[in-house]
Order: C-alpha cells, then sequence, then structure tokens
C-alpha cells in the first residue's frame, strides 16, 4: 500500500508540470496565455454545462475524465499550434512517448486506465471522445473569438482553414457547432459576436 501511495504522489507532482505549458490563446480578458491546467479545468466545466448539447447522450464523468488528462502528455511533447498539420506525425510520436512515460508512474491498473481513456480521445471513435474533442476545440475558438482572432491573426491562419479545422466540432455537438460558426465569421467580418465590454472591433 505504502508504494502504491508513493507512485500516485509522485504522478501528481509530475503533472504539477502542466501549469508551465502554455497555449497559443489568451484567457478571456486577454491578459496572459492559457496554460494546459487552465485549459484542462474550463472544458471539465464545460462537459458539466454543455453535455446536452451533445449529438447523442454522454457520459459526462468519462468525458470530464478525457478532459482533465488529455493534454498531459505535453509535459513533455509540448504544446503545438493546431493549424500546423505538417507537424502531426511528429507530434503523435512524442505525445505516445510521453503517455508511457508519464502515466507509467502510476500503479499500474490506473496506468492502465488513463492510457485506456487517453487513447479513446485521441481516437475520437467514441460519443464520449466525440464531445471531449469538441470541447477541446470549442474553448480556444470562443477565446479567439473574444480576442479578436488573436491567435489565429497572430500566425495568419486564413478564415478558411479556421473553418475547415474546427468544424470537427460538430461531430460531437452540432449544435455547438452551428453557434461557433456564426461567431467565426463575425470575428474575420470584424464584428462583435457576443456583447462584451471586451469585445471590440479589430482596426488593424
Amino acid at each position: 500500500m505504502k508504494d502504491r501511495l508513493e507512485k500516485q504522489i509522485r504522478f501528481l507532482i509530475e503533472i504539477d508540470r502542466v501549469k508551465h505549458i502554455f497555449r497559443q490563446t489568451r484567457l478571456f480578458d486577454h491578459s496572459r496565455h492559457e496554460n494546459d491546467a487552465e485549459h484542462s479545468w474550463h472544458l471539465a466545466i464545460m462537459a458539466i454545462i454543455l453535455a446536452e448539447h451533445a449529438n447523442s447522450h454522454v457520459d459526462a464523468a468519462k468525458v470530464i475524465k478525457m478532459v482533465l488528462i488529455h493534454d498531459i502528455v505535453e509535459i513533455d511533447a509540448g504544446d503545438t499550434l493546431v493549424y500546423a498539420e505538417h507537424l502531426n506525425e511528429k507530434k503523435i510520436d512524442a505525445e505516445q512517448a510521453a503517455a508511457r512515460r508519464i502515466f507509467g508512474l502510476l500503479p499500474e491498473d490506473q496506468r492502465d486506465e488513463m492510457i485506456r481513456i487517453w487513447e479513446e480521445f485521441e481516437k475520437k471513435e467514441t460519443i464520449e471522445a466525440k464531445f471531449a474533442g469538441a470541447l477541446d476545440r470549442l474553448e480556444p475558438v470562443l477565446q479567439n473569438c473574444m480576442d479578436n482572432g488573436y491567435a489565429w491573426k497572430n500566425h495568419g491562419i486564413p478564415k478558411e482553414h479556421v473553418l475547415s479545422l474546427n468544424s470537427r466540432i460538430g461531430y460531437g455537438s452540432q449544435a455547438l457547432w452551428d453557434y461557433i460558426r456564426k461567431m467565426i465569421e463575425d470575428v474575420f467580418n470584424e464584428t462583435c459576436a457576443i456583447e462584451h465590454s471586451g469585445c471590440v472591433k479589430s482596426t488593424g
């Protein structure tokens, strides 16, 4: 029992490093870039609040597990711009190696469960994985929409690419995709999609 607890504590200490992995998007108030831990927490809350909008009934508890652990691998693999699809193969290899190392710190049964959940999320084949994937795309899109397309403009991502890649949201929730697609269009048309004090037209 002591050995099991020591492994669990070692894992919990290791994943604290997620707090130092910063993403491409900024917080809704534009004050700084978001880190992976904040991203995962926000997705977990979104899973609770938005589960009713999934295309089919989902096990919300399973979705929460997925979104809480899905970016732990970035401790080793780092954060990659989702629109840089030419890096996908290297990203997949790096993340698989990271999953084996980091989840491997846990006792065997928990290691196997975490890897199984992480792999299910990555494959996007089950209802829960598709919805978790939809949330994973929805949050940064919302951030960009509230930030006048900051990350998109910063990396020169055209509207067509943004719409094409994020249409995957519809695999998990057509309702969420229909809603956010309008917001994307408004951002590129330099109009505000939400009445919000921090949402202003771009003058650039």
